[in-house]
């Protein structure tokens, strides 16, 4: 008979940070999704933009 060891645990850094998770109120997790819904609004208006050829003002009436 063979003898089996045991696989050995995955290494993990000393100060590996745990995944922030949802929660009410301001908090890391939430300011997080926050600015990545801000990046992909910012770069809907630059697309609106460019292909309309016209700011957002002018494209919503209000110039």
């Amino acid at each position: 008979m063979t003898a089996q060891t045991p696989p050995s645990p995955k290494p993990t850094a000393p100060n590996t940070p745990t995944p922030a998770e949802p929660a009410f109120g301001w908090n890391a997790y939430s300011e997080r999704i926050n600015g990545r819904f801000a990046m992909v609004g910012f770069v809907a208006l630059l697309l609106l933009e460019f292909f309309t050829r016209q700011d957002f003002f002018t494209w919503l009436g209000l110039r």
